[in-house]
C-alpha cells in the first residue's frame, strides 16, 4: 500500500474524508460502519472539521474510533476562519477534541484565510503545539501566493501540510503549487479527489480512457481516480463515503500501481494545465 509521511509518521496515502457526515441521524448507523471499515482495510487518517455539520461529523467520527486504539489512528481536523485568533482558538480545539473523543489531534488546520491576520493565527498554532493538544498545524484551501506569504513569517515553514482540492478533472494545483510544495518539503492533502459527485464526477466514472484504465487492473472508476491522485510522492487522497463497500474499495485502491501507458490515457482525457488556474475551492 502506497503511503505518505506526515509529521515524521508514515501512514497509508489514502485516508477517510467525512465531509457531509453525521447531518443525517438515520445514517449514523451505516456512517459509522463505514469508517470502521476504512480503518479495518487499513487506514489511518481520518480528516475532519468543526465546520463539518457545525460539529456533528466530529461528533461521528468520535463514535466510530471510541474502541480504536489511539496510535493507530492519524486525526486531521481543522478551525474555522473566524475562530483562528488567539482569542478564540484554543476553545475552538478544545470543542474540537471534547467531540472527537481524544486529548490531542495529529495535525491541526487553519480551514481556510480569513480576516484574522495570518501572524496571530500561526503564533497560536504554535502555542497550542506547547499544550499537547496538537502535535502539528497545518494549513487548507491555500494557492502558491499564500504559502509563500506564510513562508516569511518566523513559524510559518512549521506548516506539516496543506490541504486543497484535486483531483482528475482538477488538475490546476500542477501548474505550480504541487512544485513548491515538493521544493519546501510540505504534504499534500488531496480533498474531494474523486471530484464531489457533481456533472464533472459522472464524466469521470463513464469517460472512455478512465474506464478502459480501470478494466486493466480490474478495479472501479473510482479506485483509479485515486490511485492516480497518490501516484505522486506525498500527496494524500482524503475520499468520502457512507458505504462501508465503497469505502473498503477507497482504501484498497492504495495497492494499484498505475503504468506509464495508463497515466498517458488519463493526461489525453483530461490534460494537465498549462497556465496558472484559481485554486478551485469547495
Amino acid at each position: 500500500m502506497q503511503t505518505v509521511t506526515l509529521t515524521g509518521r508514515q501512514v497509508p496515502a489514502i485516508g477517510i474524508g467525512t465531509w457531509h457526515m453525521g447531518d443525517d441521524p438515520l445514517k449514523q448507523e451505516a456512517e459509522i460502519a463505514a469508517i470502521q471499515a476504512g480503518l479495518d482495510a487499513g487506514a489511518q487518517v481520518i480528516d475532519t472539521a468543526e465546520m463539518y455539520g457545525s460539529g456533528r461529523s466530529e461528533t461521528l467520527v468520535g463514535k466510530a474510533i471510541k474502541n480504536i486504539p489511539r496510535d493507530q489512528l492519524y486525526l486531521i481536523s481543522k478551525v474555522l476562519p473566524n475562530n483562528a485568533s488567539k482569542a478564540k482558538m484554543s476553545q475552538s480545539l478544545d470543542a474540537s477534541l471534547k467531540r472527537l473523543g481524544v486529548d490531542a489531534l495529529d495535525l491541526y488546520l487553519y480551514h481556510w484565510r480569513g480576516g484574522v491576520p495570518l501572524v496571530e493565527t500561526v503564533d497560536e498554532l504554535e502555542r497550542l503545539k506547547t499544550t499537547g493538544k496538537i502535535k502539528a498545524w497545518g494549513i487548507s484551501n491555500f494557492d502558491t501566493d499564500d504559502l509563500k506569504e506564510l513562508w516569511q513569517l518566523p513559524s510559518g515553514p512549521m506548516a506539516a501540510a496543506n490541504e486543497d482540492l484535486y483531483n482528475l478533472g482538477s488538475r490546476g494545483v500542477e501548474y505550480d503549487l504541487l512544485a513548491w510544495q515538493t521544493t519546501h518539503n510540505l504534504p499534500f492533502i488531496a480533498y474531494s479527489p474523486v471530484s464531489n459527485g457533481d456533472q464533472l464526477g459522472a464524466n469521470l466514472t463513464t469517460n472512455a480512457n478512465v474506464l478502459t484504465v480501470a478494466n486493466r487492473h480490474h478495479a472501479t472508476p473510482y479506485q483509479i481516480m485515486l490511485a492516480w491522485v497518490i501516484s505522486r510522492p506525498q500527496i494524500l487522497a482524503i475520499p468520502q463515503t457512507s458505504d462501508a463497500t465503497h469505502m473498503v474499495d477507497n482504501v484498497t485502491a492504495g495497492n494499484l500501481k498505475l503504468t506509464a501507458d495508463d497515466l498517458k490515457l488519463l493526461d489525453q482525457a483530461y490534460p494537465a494545465p498549462t497556465e496558472k488556474q484559481p485554486l478551485d475551492v469547495l
